[in-house]
């Protein structure tokens, strides 16, 4: 991220529906913001156990796309002052497979520095979480997609302490620092983002060869931004989510609405072809009204004559032959003559395959031998 987007304040609270949109913004472009916080003090010092854990993690869990930020912190060095933001383009390494495992691991700091003392967590934690709420903000300027984000804390100092904290949590503190102040600027800063941030954390007590303990903490942030919404002339309301929202998911949530609507159009046209039509069939050459009732379905045919085994069911007519075939195609219904004998439609004698408009009600007339009319009248339900 450049560097004109460092600096970010806490913003207002956000709606249900705006922490959905944001997470499927995340979703859809993948990738995370992984930060290696680790703790240069002796008192850590990570032994076999903590190496191989940080290798598992490099190794087993960033994903394509992830992009990482390893942060050594300890009072001495200061990489953490306040004018300082440790999470710059510049210091990051995009993981894009396994050929980047081994620039990541060089450049984690496995041993520690006996000359520093103290970390100073509390202005970690401050620049880090404020840091990556930056890199988000920056996104949302720039029209890009948000990420979700995580910290892995390797330190012996307490995370989340408040302020203020006890003299057993302030054991890692150096004494000049304003986070020992409960109403300084930096501590009510602190807290303030702890309260914005939707995070949640996961540890791992590491022992080390001196019998002392260590963690190994994962603080997992969801994909986040922070809203300001300010009056605009004309009675009106400027907001930064819902726009930022609306930019980045119009195109994928069309598409994704259209492809719906094909499945769900292709899944009744599906269903309506899976279902049977009901053949009444009026012969008016016999009193009854319902002479007949066939059932037709996809791909079946019926016969119009003698009995066909390979038909669904056939409908008598006079004579020995089969005059023709009522063939269903999906929704289409045809008349197929055989040519042995004539077949009317509507009136009109049918030669080759026809295509039957009206498939609600068929009139066919099937003469005999001495041509006389034979008329079928039959009534589809579908």
């Amino acid at each position: 991220m450049a560097e004109s987007c460092t600096t970010v304040t806490p913003g207002q609270p956000l709606a249900p529906l705006q922490k959905i949109g944001l997470e499927l913004v995340a979703r859809l472009h993948g990738g995370h913001d992984v930060v290696l916080a680790i703790d240069l003090t002796e008192s850590v010092g990570l032994n076999d156990e903590g190496r191989i854990r940080l290798r598992q993690i490099v190794e087993d869990s960033l994903q394509l796309g992830d992009t990482v930020y390893v942060v050594p912190f300890a009072t001495t060095v200061n990489p953490l002052a306040a004018n300082v933001n440790p999470l710059l383009a510049e210091n990051s390494i995009k993981f894009n497979g396994k050929k980047d495992i081994d620039l990541i691991l060089q450049a984690i700091p496995f041993q520690p520095n006996i000359s520093f003392q103290k970390t100073d967590i509390q202005q970690a934690e401050l620049t880090i979480y404020q840091g990556l709420a930056a890199l988000n903000q920056c996104r949302l300027g720039q029209h890009q997609p948000i990420k979700s984000q995580s910290v892995v804390w390797i330190t012996d100092a307490p995370l989340f302490t408040k302020s203020p904290a006890s003299s057993t949590e302030w054991v890692e503190t150096p004494a000049d620092s304003l986070f020992r102040v409960a109403n300084s600027e930096v501590s009510q800063l602190r807290q303030t983002w702890f309260q914005v941030l939707p995070w949640r954390e996961r540890s791992l007590t590491i022992k080390t060869k001196d019998n002392k303990q260590y963690k190994l903490s994962v603080v997992d942030i969801s994909p986040n931004i922070q809203e300001f919404c300010t009056p605009a002339p004309g009675g009106r309301e400027t907001c930064l989510v819902s726009a930022y929202l609306f930019n980045q998911l119009w195109l994928p949530l069309s598409i994704s609405g259209i492809f719906l609507a094909a499945v769900v159009v292709a899944g009744i046209r599906f269903s309506q072809q899976q279902q049977k039509w009901k053949l009444a069939v009026d012969l008016t050459a016999t009193p009854q009204k319902e002479d007949q009732v066939c059932y037709l379905g996809n791909n079946q045919r019926i016969a119009i004559g003698e009995i066909d085994s390979s038909c669904a069911d056939s409908i008598d007519t006079p004579g020995p032959e089969v005059r023709g075939y009522l063939l269903r195609k999906g929704g289409k219904l045809y008349l197929d003559p055989t040519g042995e004998a004539a077949i009317f439609l509507n009136g009109k004698e049918i030669t080759n395959r026809t295509l039957i408009t009206n498939t609600k009600r068929i009139r066919l007339n099937c003469p005999d031998s001495r041509k006389r009319e034979y008329e079928i009248i039959i009534e589809i339900k579908k």
